[in-house]
């Protein structure tokens, strides 16, 4: 029988069939990508998408939330548990609107933030100068040691006792190893800063015990629902009792109206999923393959930013292979491997044709992959990177991927106990 889809939109239909076999058919190693299992994807799409229900549970503005306020209440209980905080929102659409919500919570338009800079590895959202955070805040930029790739601490220190920023921001999104909430929480009390964590990509590592928690150091934390933590694509905030209010009146009705209850569901499913042994497994292999798939690659001679990793990204500067990091990303989605071209820090490269190329291990991890495969995989960047303008060769690659992908099904379901 032809599916409701089938019938009224084949073409549409056509093309998620397509996407579907696309993502079955290639590795892909975008560190903010990962597959959902099929009970998160069900629930994403049920019959919650009908619903509005503005307001928080026991507090909308629309009526019929008998089953809404269940669900949301559910879904806030379970990320407190799993991430150990005082209170939750589980509301934001997105991450950027969650890291705007957590700034408008504690300070006014104006006032200074500090946030990792974007060439560096931090997000648009840091506050940088085109994002819509560095326009209505006054925002001051801390970077990475060029010759390390790594935060200095002492340097970041100092940078917060000139400019007296009211938020501190912790995170990022191309930075290669474990971030030390601790230590930027002692910089934060110095100078009289709140602390805000951006975990977006490490969700699932902080849940899964392999990176160190923010939540005991921040006053909020920050976070995406997909990544790691393996989730729909949402936003979610964390925070401390002290905070709550605040947070939830800058979520709503401060940036956004009625939430996605369909997203808030499959967060939710996400969130049990993450509560069991076997997402920490998970999160534990994430890391170990990305270590092998690292010390693999530099064996090769790949220069990696920070010289390795701690967690599930990998940072390459292509410099001493003279590739430029898109065209790298370029050939490598053609052999069937999926990244993206990325910054690297103090590049003198223009941002849209960078010089590095940034990987992750989260959805080949989800698939089964183990470090024999993270071995092979950094033998395939090694063929591409010789025969960067090789068609015939690329081509050959590319049947080499399809066959390693043959081995390693997407699963329908996740282990869950």
């Amino acid at each position: 029988m032809l599916t409701a889809l089938e019938q009224y939109d084949p073409q549409i239909c056509e093309l998620i069939k397509q996407e579907k076999a696309r993502q079955a058919g290639c590795i892909r190693m975008i560190p903010s990508e990962n597959y959902v299992s099929k009970a998160v994807m069900t629930a994403t799409g049920s019959c919650l998408t009908n619903k509005y229900a503005e307001g928080y549970p026991g507090k909308r503005y629309y009526e019929g939330q008998q089953i809404t306020d269940l669900i949301e209440d559910i879904a806030r209980q379970r990320a407190v548990k799993v991430f150990g905080s005082d209170h939750a929102n589980v509301q934001p659409y997105s991450g950027s609107i969650a890291n705007m919500a957590a700034y408008m919570a504690l300070v006014k338009p104006g006032e200074t933030i500090m946030g990792l800079s974007l060439p560096d590895g931090g997000h648009l959202t840091h506050g940088w100068k085109v994002s819509a955070t560095g326009k209505l805040f006054n925002s001051v930029q801390y970077t990475v040691n060029p010759e390390t790739g790594r935060f200095d601490y002492d340097q970041i220190a100092e940078l917060a006792k000139k400019n007296k920023p009211k938020i501190i921001i912790s995170g990022a999104t191309a930075y290669t190893r474990e971030i030390d909430f601790k230590a930027f929480s002692e910089i934060a009390k110095s100078v009289g800063a709140y602390l805000i964590s951006d975990i977006a990509h490490i969700a699932g590592l902080v849940v899964g015990g392999v990176h160190q928690s923010p939540v005991p150091y921040a006053d909020i934390v920050s976070t995406t629902t997909h990544k790691t933590l393996r989730g729909p694509r949402g936003g979610m905030l964390l925070c401390k009792d002290e905070h709550k209010i605040a947070v939830d009146r800058a979520v709503f009705p401060g940036m956004q109206g009625g939430p996605h209850l369909h997203t808030i569901t499959a967060l939710a499913v996400a969130l049990a999923e993450a509560d069991t042994p076997e997402f920490k497994l998970y999160a534990k292999q994430v890391v170990s393959n990305a270590g092998v798939l690292a010390e693999k690659l530099m064996e090769y001679g790949f220069e990696l930013v920070s010289g390795g990793t701690d967690n599930h990204l990998i940072l390459i500067d292509m410099r001493n292979k003279g590739i430029p990091g898109k065209k790298m990303a370029k050939a490598l989605d053609r052999a069937g491997i999926v990244t993206n071209c990325n910054t690297v820090p103090a590049d003198p490269a223009p941002p849209f044709n960078p010089s590095g190329v940034r990987i992750g291990t989260p959805a080949v991890t989800t698939r089964g992959m183990k470090e024999e495969q993270m071995i092979e995989i950094a033998k395939l960047y090694k063929e591409v990177a010789e025969n960067i303008d090789d068609t015939e060769t690329i081509e050959k690659i590319g049947k080499k991927v399809k066959l390693l992908c043959s081995e390693f099904p997407i699963p329908d379901h996740f282990i869950v106990s």
